[in-house]
């Protein structure tokens, strides 16, 4: 990569990083993972405190488990470390939200050594996309997804370059720490470089490596709860009785409601001013990121573009299979766990035939000024819907 390419690299994360920062909400109140990481470093996996208004797991006499994955709170270990539990977390998910945008910058430049295309592919991530309001905001929920959106696209990055075993088994277990479903996708990245790994010495050591992250999230389970896979969201209070999940927790049947979301949810319409506002329930992902639609111009032919959509479907089942849809988001948050191959895609279909054109950066303006509307609208305005 030449010095130019790499200045860009650099330049545009930075900028975009500052526009995080200016348009965030503030600090989070549901800084679950700062608190753990707190605990973490205090020799002890729950949170000790009265906070009434965090999504827990009570186990008595003011502790409580997280339910979520523990990656997030591991990444703030150093920060919490030099600062205190009070470190503002949505600050770890800037960063991380910058990460993205230059890993898939990196990413079309292995897909197609192109300067337009790597700065086209950087301001949709990361302007273009809910990856802003989500890394914008930090939350709990938010940053868990950010995190693990951040490592598959490092292991996409490293799939596509070096494939070195020992690094891409780091970043599918850190991946699996921060959104454990998206493990059962593993497989087929693995095919995407077969000629690397049909070595078994490469594909061994992979697997080691990956297993002892799996490890620690089934002793972490294990060790707090009984159960190495049960992370335990069934015993957060009013789970159980939610109306939201009375089939279950997860079940073919929610998906209806799930897709109704991902593609048809629309903003809502207003009597007053600002008259349309984004609805906290969902917006579908034609609204927030049309250029997604070229991940469909990406030549089927190609192995990639293959194991990539088989990967995309993995992980849409799964989560629209979910009693819940995402709310309260920005678009349809679920669809950042597979955002990475989504943008794999994306960058394949525009490079494959020639791009970006006028029309590319036409439909790059749009993205980018309805996730501005949907980011001002609800960190700094308030003006939302439901």
């Amino acid at each position: 990569m030449g010095n130019k390419f790499r200045l860009v690299t650099i330049f545009i994360p930075l900028i975009i990083l500052i526009i995080y920062f200016l348009s965030s909400a503030g600090k989070t109140p549901f800084n679950h993972f700062t608190l753990l990481a707190d605990s973490f470093l205090k020799g002890h996996l729950y949170i000790e405190g009265d906070y009434p208004w965090l999504e827990k797991i009570p186990i008595g006499d003011n502790k409580f488990y997280v339910a979520n994955p523990p990656m997030p709170a591991i990444l703030a270990i150093p920060f919490v470390f030099f600062s205190n539990k009070n470190f503002p977390q949505q600050y770890i998910s800037h960063i991380l939200g910058m990460g993205i945008i230059g890993l898939t910058m990196i990413m079309a430049y292995r897909i197609k050594k192109k300067l337009s295309l790597m700065i086209w592919s950087g301001l949709l991530i990361g302007l273009g996309s809910i990856v802003w309001f989500l890394s914008s905001v930090g939350s709990v929920w938010y940053l868990g997804q950010i995190t693990s959106a951040f490592f598959l696209t490092w292991a996409l990055v490293e799939i596509l370059g070096k494939s070195r075993p020992i690094l891409l088994g780091i970043l599918l277990g850190a991946t699996f720490l921060s959104r454990s479903h998206v493990a059962l996708t593993f497989p087929f990245i693995v095919f995407m470089n077969w000629e690397k790994f049909k070595n078994l010495k490469h594909l061994n050591i992979l697997i080691l490596v990956f297993s002892i992250f799996a490890s620690f999230g089934f002793w972490y389970n294990f060790v707090r709860l009984g159960n190495p896979f049960d992370n335990g969201y069934n015993l957060i209070p009013d789970v159980s009785i939610s109306s939201w999940f009375a089939q279950g927790l997860w079940n073919p049947i929610y998906i209806p409601k799930n897709f109704d979301i991902l593609f048809l949810k629309m903003p809502v319409i207003t009597n007053t001013f600002p008259y349309i506002v984004p609805s906290l329930a969902g917006m579908s992902i034609i609204l927030t990121t049309p250029a997604f639609i070229h991940s469909f111009f990406a030549s089927i032919k190609d192995i990639i573009t293959k194991l990539s959509w088989i990967s995309i479907l993995i992980i849409l089942f799964i989560v629209s299979s979910h009693g819940g849809t995402g709310f309260t988001q920005f678009g349809y948050r679920f669809a950042v766990d597979f955002y990475p191959f989504l943008m794999l895609l994306t960058i394949k279909g525009v490079a494959e035939h020639n791009g970006p054109k006028w029309h590319h950066w036409l439909l790059l303006i749009i993205c980018i000024i309805v996730n501005t509307w949907g980011v001002l609208f609800i960190n700094k305005f308030g003006w939302v819907g439901w």
